[in-house]
């Protein structure tokens, strides 16, 4: 009887391993993977209150830095880093960024797309066209500056009150004094492929932005139907300044990402 038995749970193993093995190898990878894009005129050590967040929660974060040079060069800086990622990854954009992200993460391992205060155009736009719609406290004033040689930044000066109204005044006077430049024709170069249309999408929109105004930022969320978050009385610098929310929301895109 013994040996009867046994042979039995034998075929039964046998018969049942197929249908375990099928269903454990549809089962989807949960997504790890993060990747943050900065925006323009600052790097990617903005991001170390939500990269500390996300890495102690047991991501895989990795900051891209942006040249700023030209667009171009931008997109290039974005998928070169897309390119080491390990499985699924959310891409996550500040600012001018977002339009790099769209531009820069249609294909593998990009599997969702997050916006915090950040440009999302369509293709043939650019986000200089896009911003016209919804004219900014930052596109009214006379801050933003350039060199002879055509790259922008802000005046120190007016950096506090206009980027960062929430961070404190020497963290906001030290980011005013260690800018990198962007070149000017990176606000004017157009999408040709946006990623936003065949990517589920999320917009954190801070209700204090002075850099890209709020209105923008719900209408870009609508048009594309991405999953969107208001953070009350934030600025443009609301991933300094409310890290746990922009993580919170991260993460609520990789638990719903396919």
């Amino acid at each position: 009887m013994r040996s009867i038995r046994a042979v039995s749970l034998i075929l039964c193993g046998l018969l049942l391993a197929p249908v375990y093995g099928a269903h454990s190898q549809a089962t989807p990878a949960r997504v790890r993977n993060i990747v943050l894009v900065h925006g323009a005129w600052v790097d990617g050590s903005g991001w170390k209150g939500v990269y500390d967040i996300l890495t102690r929660d047991g991501y895989n974060v990795t900051v891209v830095q942006l040249p700023l040079t030209s667009f171009k060069d931008d997109v290039a800086a974005t998928k070169r880093i897309l390119a080491l990622q390990n499985g699924p990854t959310i891409l996550v954009a500040h600012s001018y960024g977002g339009s790099v992200i769209t531009e820069a993460g249609g294909g593998a391992p990009v599997v969702g797309l997050v916006y915090v205060a950040a440009h999302m155009p369509d293709a043939g736009e650019s986000e200089g066209g896009d911003g016209k719609r919804f004219p900014s406290d930052l596109s009214k004033s006379t801050a933003v500056k350039t060199t002879p040689d055509h790259f922008t930044y802000l005046d120190p000066a007016q950096f506090h009150e206009l980027f960062a109204a929430d961070l404190p005044a020497a963290q906001a006077a030290f980011e005013a004094h260690s800018q990198v430049p962007a070149a000017a024709a990176n606000f004017t170069s157009v999408i040709t492929t946006p990623a936003w249309r065949t990517k589920p999408s999320a917009m954190l929109v801070p209700t204090r932005d002075r850099v890209i105004n709020p209105d923008l930022e719900r209408w870009y969320a609508e048009r594309a139907k991405s999953l969107t978050v208001e953070v009350e009385g934030a600025s443009h610098s609301v991933y300094e300044s409310r890290p746990k929310d922009v993580a919170a929301l991260i993460v609520k895109m990789a638990n719903r990402a396919p």
